[in-house]
């Protein structure tokens, strides 16, 4: 029966297309033997002989054809792949060997798991016999120590061979002989892909199949991976290095701070208000907490107000400094501010603090310093029209008491990233000139179509890695935004307005990213060219 030609397959049986090859090379033979046997003479001996053998080639076929269906339902062909002998094309993206899904496949599929397939489904008794006999023999001595090691080769020999340590089931594919190349539009990248499976089955690997491709197309490649995979480090290393890009590869790793490259997670931001949404984005906003979130944010950016009109850079250490110790930034504001609008302000400020004592400082302004006390005073008799003093004015007005419960949910999250040698890294000193370690942000990157590697080592700290990896986020969705408006060039000398390039992120456990900061940038960053 041809499997091809009619609406209703039957391959899981024994191929009895076989039995009627036996018949055709029989009545071949006996055609160009005896052609006299079968009541013929010689010359239609010969004819008869042809059409045997064509139509027992044609029999055979379609017997290997059910032979080859269920060899693959209990194991795939070996299929391997040099990095070298990976296909790299500028129009689309190659993922490896497929087919089409249609009905029949579902049909094939169901058919496998009905009781009376078992048998053409489930490995053979020889092969389970076989793994037994490993189990048994593992510890046993020579001779018998041979057995196991002899059945458990990979190798085309071996009729018992293990399947590949991969997970899943054959089945799967197998009920598709003919996979072909699988491939996919690079302009269609920009609406995004996730790969679902358990653990062990290949997701990194397949990451590191699209990540070589990207490296040798020369596009901008960027690779989260909270746990720090070792392989796929290396892979990209290595393909940066053969396609000469090695100069453009950074790596970011929250474990091996001597090795890892610098980065301010909120050092550059298109308003300056990303800054404390990045910062407070990371505490929790649910029930009773979002007050005291809302208020973490607006704290937060009025240091970060202060700090960018100073021409002060934002980092971690800087607001966690001022978080705990809000007057020392008052104080400087004051001297920027007065010096610039208001010299004179200072002797009048001198006067008032020789003039306070326990007695006439306001009960809110207790346990602050008087010089802090005497300069809120001055403020409150003349008119000041800036919103940044306005607001360190109004942070130091809190009762201390009442202020250091209300930012008490921040600071746990700014020790926990400036703690150690992570300070280092996210909080990186611009000035000191001795440290080889380079510096860098999401703009720097795409302008030269750099390749970053970010390991998170979630697993020794899954908060703090969280924390960097949405801040890293918030980032590129800034950076994402900027691009979509003014184009990658933007602000460059011979630029070209509204210029966008392919920038591939791979988020390896994403479900260890996923917060408010990954969805917008996977829901919105394709009109900036993010895929």
């Amino acid at each position: 029966m041809t499997v091809k030609h009619h609406a209703i397959e039957a391959l899981l049986r024994p191929p009895v297309e076989l039995y009627t090859v036996f018949v055709c090379l029989c009545g071949a033979f006996l055609s160009l033997v005896a052609p006299w046997s079968i009541a013929l003479s010689p010359e239609f001996g010969y004819a008869s002989a042809g059409f045997f053998l064509f139509f027992g080639g044609l029999r055979f076929r379609q017997g290997m054809t059910v032979l080859r269906y269920q060899r693959n339902l209990r194991r795939l062909p070996r299929y391997v792949m040099t990095s070298r002998q990976v296909p790299v094309s500028h129009q689309r993206l190659f993922i490896g060997l497929g087919f089409k899904w249609g009905q029949k496949h579902t049909q094939r599929l169901l058919q496998t798991y009905r009781a009376e397939y078992r048998a053409y489904v489930e490995p053979k008794a020889s092969y389970v016999y076989a793994r037994r006999l490993e189990e048994r023999l593992e510890q046993a001595s020579f001779p018998l120590g041979l057995i196991p090691r002899l059945t458990s080769l990979d190798t085309w020999l071996n009729p018992v061979r293990p399947l590949p340590p991969v997970g899943g089931t054959p089945r799967l594919h197998g009920i598709e002989p003919d996979e072909v190349p699988v491939s996919l539009p690079l302009g269609e990248r920009v609406g995004h892909s996730i790969v679902l499976g358990t653990t062990r089955v290949g997701k990194t690997r397949l990451a590191e199949l699209f990540v070589t491709q990207d490296i040798r197309r020369g596009e901008v490649t960027i690779v989260f991976d909270p746990k720090g995979d070792a392989d796929l480090l290396k892979r990209m290393y290595v393909e940066a290095k053969r396609a000469g890009r090695e100069g453009e590869f950074y790596i970011f790793h929250l474990g091996w701070p001597d090795h890892s490259a610098r980065y301010n997670a909120v050092g550059r931001f298109g308003r300056i208000s990303e800054v404390a949404s990045r910062i407070a984005g990371q505490l929790s906003g649910e029930g009773n907490s979002a007050a005291f979130r809302e208020f973490a944010w607006r704290f937060v950016n009025i240091i970060a107000r202060a700090l960018n009109e100073l021409g002060q850079r934002p980092d971690y250490l800087k607001i966690q400094r001022h978080v705990i110790n809000i007057e020392g930034l008052f104080l400087e504001y004051s001297q920027y501010f007065f010096s610039q609008y208001d010299p004179r302000a200072w002797e009048k400020i001198v006067e008032i603090e020789g003039k306070l004592n326990d007695k006439n400082i306001p009960f809110n302004m207790r346990g602050r310093p008087v010089r802090i006390v005497a300069i809120d005073q001055y403020l409150s008799q003349i008119r000041v029209d800036d919103p940044v003093m306005d607001g360190l004015r109004s942070a130091v007005r809190y009762d201390k008491t009442y202020f250091d419960k209300i930012v008490a949910s921040l600071l746990p999250l700014l020790e926990k990233l400036t703690t150690g040698r992570m300070a280092e890294l996210i909080s990186p000193d611009y000035n000191d000139l001795n440290d080889p370690r380079p510096i860098f942000d999401w703009m720097q990157i795409i302008r030269k179509r750099g390749i970053v590697y970010v390991g998170l080592d979630a697993l020794s700290d899954p908060e703090v890695a969280g924390a960097v990896g949405n801040s890293m986020f918030s980032d590129l969705v800034s950076v994402a935004g900027h691009i979509y408006k003014h184009g990658v060039d933007d602000g460059l000398p011979g630029g070209e307005a509204g210029n966008k390039i392919p920038i591939n992120v791979h988020a390896d456990e994403f479900n260890e990213l996923m917060g408010d900061e990954f969805i917008p940038m996977i829901n919105k960053g394709g009109g900036a060219g993010f895929g």
